[in-house]
């Protein structure tokens, strides 16, 4: 059986070999214990093994009493903002992001709407440890449908920009929704918008016609349509459409990095505030704040980590560089939907092609890359990598990040796979990318060496 991933994240397995219904109805129990049997918001991704599983939570959050709004497919942002909107107690997404097709998984949420934090994430793998809380047959939860959570999420967005300007200018989009989340808000936002939609693998069925990660080399067919269209923009959504991808009016990938960069200078262009990022985000947005004489902040990898600091210095506008973009306004969840509003809303105030304010920007870079490195063999690979690059400034605490005037590099254990990354930046590809390999080549010698 292959190994299931629990952390304080959640949970993510193969269904059929590791992932299976009693288990996740285990999980379930547990999350409804410590939700005392309050309102849980659930929906799931377009995953074929989506239902199945769903079937599997449904009996594990009613058994402890809980009463579930149950949203269908629904995007990860959705259930986020729908866990505020309803005043629930929490909320549960059944995505496996962008793992391959096989795998599935369950991500919590707190009351807030955000992913859970280290706190809640350890009093949930404690709670597994425990019987849960069943109640009688008279305490049993109910199971309540809610078609408007597409709607609802909508609406926050359409307030976060100048709706009419945008209409005005009926861009042409080709948006990549590859069978995932995305496919129920996704169109639904651009036509309200405005705009003349082109829908790629439209049905949310979880049968995807390219690797569900919205990277380039999986983006060639959008690029493609795009050109051909004429389109001044095209979309990528992962399937549970937290991630946001952006190919421009020629079919340059412009990648995920450049997402959150985007929506940061078109926020701060009209309104100052503070900015977080992740540690392994590009300097980009750095740069952008400073450009503004904003604050800027960097917090530790991971979603919850993002919005806790956000939350610590009241942050206009966060995220991370994976095309993750964090809203408060809208919710303290990563959001393709409101990354997508933002860009539509800054082309609508220039005459120049989304090209020309890409090429605006900081250039820098980012070379990503990954080994299979067991967790408890990271320390040592990242004292390696310390030693061999003494004349960097280290920062030590989620992994390690060594910086340069211009550049830096970063390894660091995945938080939901048994990998290390590694990641490098620097003003030009041949240097990311040496940099980048000389990390990784330490890092292998440090692991085969331990």
């Amino acid at each position: 059986m292959a190994e299931r991933i629990l952390s304080i994240s959640g949970l993510r397995g193969i269904v059929g070999d590791g992932l299976d219904p009693e288990y996740v109805t285990h999980f379930a129990a547990a999350l409804g214990t410590m939700f005392d049997g309050g309102t849980v918001v659930v929906s799931r991704d377009g995953r074929s093994t989506g239902e199945m599983l769903m079937h599997a939570v449904l009996s594990g959050l009613l058994a402890t009493g809980c009463r579930v709004i149950d949203l269908g497919i629904a995007s990860t942002p959705t259930c986020g903002v729908l866990v505020t909107h309803l005043g629930a107690a929490g909320g549960l997404q059944l995505t496996a992001s962008h793992n391959p097709i096989e795998w599935n998984g369950l991500k919590p949420f707190s009351p807030m709407g955000g992913v859970f934090d280290a706190e809640l994430g350890r009093k949930l793998l404690h709670q597994l440890e425990q019987p849960a809380i069943y109640r009688s047959w008279q305490g049993l939860g109910v199971v309540e449908s809610c078609a408007r959570g597409a709607e609802v999420h909508l609406e926050k967005i359409l307030q976060l920009v100048d709706v009419a300007a945008i209409r005005r200018r009926k861009f042409r989009v080709v948006l990549d929704v590859n069978h995932g989340a995305g496919a129920i808000l996704g169109p639904l936002l651009l036509e309200t918008l405005g705009c003349q939609v082109t829908v790629l693998g439209g049905v949310p069925d979880g049968h995807f016609e390219h690797p569900a990660e919205p990277l380039k080399e999986n983006l060639t067919g959008l690029a493609d349509v795009v050109r051909n269209n004429g389109a001044e923009v095209g979309f990528a959504e992962d399937p549970d459409a937290d991630r946001l991808a952006i190919v421009d009016e020629t079919g340059r990938y412009i990648g995920e990095e450049l997402t959150l960069a985007l929506c940061v200078d078109h926020i701060l262009s009209q309104q100052r505030g503070a900015v977080v990022v992740n540690g392994s985000t590009s300097r980009v947005t750095a740069d952008l704040a400073a450009r503004y004489g904003c604050d800027f902040h960097r917090s530790h990898v991971g979603e919850a980590n993002v919005v806790a600091k956000m939350r610590e210095v009241t942050a206009l506008i966060g995220g991370e560089g994976n095309g993750g973009i964090i809203e408060p306004k809208v919710g303290y969840v990563r959001d393709s939907f409101v990354g997508m509003a933002y860009v539509l809303d800054g082309l609508a105030k220039r005459t120049a092609p989304l090209s020309t304010w890409v090429d605006s920007l900081p250039s820098y870079v980012i070379v990503k890359d990954k080994l299979h490195c067991p967790r408890e063999l990271v320390e040592p690979a990242c004292a390696a990598l310390r030693l061999a690059f003494a004349d960097a400034t280290a920062t030590e605490g989620d992994g390690l990040r060594l910086d340069w005037p211009d550049r830096w590099v970063q390894v660091r254990a995945s938080n939901t796979e048994p990998i290390i990354r590694v990641i490098a930046e620097a003003p030009d590809e041949e240097t990311a990318r040496s940099l980048c390999n000389e990390g990784k080549v330490i890092v292998e010698e440090a692991v085969r060496e331990a």
